[in-house]
């Protein structure tokens, strides 16, 4: 496994580095490690002891971060399970309280183990969370067998429900680190895969419970708080159905994606989307040429354009001066002047509920016409 090492104690705790445990547990098992190069490269990339037990084995594989055996005696393991083909466990034994990325690295080891186990002749060897797995689990062609075996190969399970999330950004930034970044920040990461599919990041979860929408809106606003960029980040989370429905939860994350818009409302979930979907269904060349969609891009690439246009979608999503200066992280004032600017420029008023409405739909149906 020489020019494969990798120490986590050198990497910041960031997006790039949970990419980058994802892709070193790819590499060993597209590489066929065996299983002893697989425990030791665990050790040295958590700079801790690691271990793995198959049932029925009579010791276990352990070894310290400098690549030598640690011998049989299991000091106080955190473990994951193998599954029950093969069936077995995976730990690190780090002292003191959990690395960062503790859980990512066990979920990885475990998934890297039960793939670089036993497999049948002929069958070409999978890649861990290969990303055509991905996108044939959520493309319209696969059989539900094609569906059922990717999910197998995935290690997630086919009896439990999973959700899609859609992430798209407006800066050229990649879409599938976004999307771990703002996962990674909620705490432990769930089960995930990502995939990017045109210039949106899939992201397919097996989640523990409902409160991912809840994370993924709380790393925003945290990131936001800190006067961090956002990176133009554009979340749209699709249903939860069973594993191999994952396509219908793909094609709401990626709608709800559409209705999206950095700052002003980056998450948007498809079930609370409700009768706007049918927005959806105009064809982006009569959405282009509408009148007031024009209009607004056309402001938008004033000077000032896009400044005022981000104050108009923070104060239609808020239906408050106030709280849209809160959101931009602006003074009222400021805002105030903008939304005048909006007024003069395309001739509504905006205390009145019918030029409010207007705004309202033609900034949501200028958003559907870019990603269309």
């Amino acid at each position: 496994m020489k020019g494969l090492l990798l120490r986590l104690s050198a990497v910041d705790a960031d997006a790039e580095a949970a990419v980058r445990v994802i892709a070193y547990f790819d590499e060993l098992v597209a590489r066929r490690a065996r299983l002893s190069d697989l425990v030791r490269a665990t050790a040295a990339l958590a700079d801790c002891v690691a271990g793995l037990r198959r049932d029925g084995s009579p010791s276990p594989l352990r070894f310290r971060p400098d690549g030598e055996r640690a011998g049989d005696a299991v000091a106080e393991p955190v473990s994951a399970d193998l599954g029950r083909d093969p069936a077995g466990q995976v730990w690190l034994e780090r002292p003191g309280s959990p690395g960062p990325f503790d859980d990512l690295v066990l979920e990885r080891f475990a998934m890297a183990a039960r793939v670089l186990g036993p497999v049948v002749p002929a069958e070409p060897a999978p890649h861990l969370a290969d990303p055509a797995l991905v996108e044939l689990l959520l493309g319209e062609q696969a059989a539900e067998e094609d569906r059922a075996r990717a999910l197998l190969l995935l290690g997630l399970d086919a009896a439990r429900p999973v959700r899609v999330v859609a992430v798209g950004t407006d800066d050229g930034r990649d879409p599938g680190v976004a999307a771990v970044g703002l996962l990674a920040r909620g705490g432990p990461l769930p089960r995930l895969h990502v995939a990017v599919v045109g210039e949106v990041a899939a992201v397919l979860l097996q989640p523990r419970d409902d409160s991912v929408v809840e994370s993924l809106r709380s790393a925003l606003a945290d990131r936001a708080r800190e006067r961090e960029t956002t990176g133009g980040v554009r979340v749209g989370v699709g249903d939860t159905v069973p594993g191999l429905e994952a396509r219908r939860s793909w094609l709401q994350a990626r709608l709800a994606e559409r209705f999206a818009v950095p700052v002003a409302e980056p998450v948007v979930v498809h079930g609370e989307l409700g009768s706007l979907t049918l927005l959806a269904e105009v064809p982006v060349t009569r959405l282009r040429a509408q009148d007031d969609v024009r209009a607004l891009d056309v402001l938008a690439a004033t000077p000032t354009g896009a400044a005022d246009v981000a104050a108009l979608e923070a104060f239609c999503r808020t239906g408050s001066l106030r709280q849209a200066a809160v959101a931009l992280h602006r003074h009222h004032s400021s805002v105030a002047a903008r939304l005048a600017h909006v007024e003069d420029a395309l001739g509504w008023r905006l205390d009145e509920p019918g030029d409010r409405f207007r705004a309202r739909l033609a900034l949501l149906a200028r958003r559907l016409a870019q990603r269309g």
